[in-house]
């Protein structure tokens, strides 16, 4: 069982009740450490995150990652957000999780969890790149987006409803849901 996590943007949780999901099941909800990284910006963040998989191609590895092994992409509206955000790292109980998504690093639980420990991090930028991923700041997520859903990366799409609205004309082949 791997270290979990939760990423908050408030401090002094000192338990979580599980709360209704999309589909009406109550759950908290746990990060795999290996995924931490995806999480190290404030919730609403919309961010494309990806990564080489071993049946990822040549061609979309040196498009893509340029020599990364991991990136978080944000837009550039929300750099300034993302840079002096503070969020607490909640560490959680891994006997009181099951895996609900291994390949996203999701974990829940059913019942109300106390954290083992809390810690506060004051620049989570720099904890990504210190994780060994890079972030990239663009102008509109929109592009590459859709390039990478399309590749043959593993890949992560976050909060994309908060990204800000397509360019004029763009017409996207994945829906962005609302919920």
């Amino acid at each position: 069982m791997p270290r979990l996590f939760h990423v908050s943007d408030r401090t002094g949780i000192a338990y979580f009740e599980p709360l209704p999901d999309r589909r009406g099941e109550a759950r908290v909800w746990a990060i795999a450490e290996s995924h931490l990284v995806n999480y190290l910006l404030p919730r609403d963040c919309p961010r494309v995150t990806y990564h080489r998989r071993p049946d990822s191609s040549d061609a979309d590895v040196q498009q893509y990652l340029e020599g990364s092994d991991h990136v978080v992409a944000i837009e550039e509206a929300w750099f300034e957000r993302a840079r002096d955000s503070r969020l607490t790292l909640y560490e959680m109980p891994e006997h009181q999780f099951r895996s609900h998504d291994p390949i996203a690093g999701y974990y829940t639980s059913c019942e109300p969890v106390t954290p083992v420990a809390e810690r506060t991090i004051s620049q989570p930028l720099q904890l990504i790149s210190i994780r060994g991923s890079e972030l990239r700041v663009l102008p509109c997520l929109w592009q590459l987006r859709e390039e990478i859903a399309s590749s043959t990366l593993g890949f992560s799409i976050i909060r994309f409803r908060n990204a800000q609205p397509p360019p004029a004309g763009f017409i996207s082949r994945f829906p962005v849901t609302t919920g």
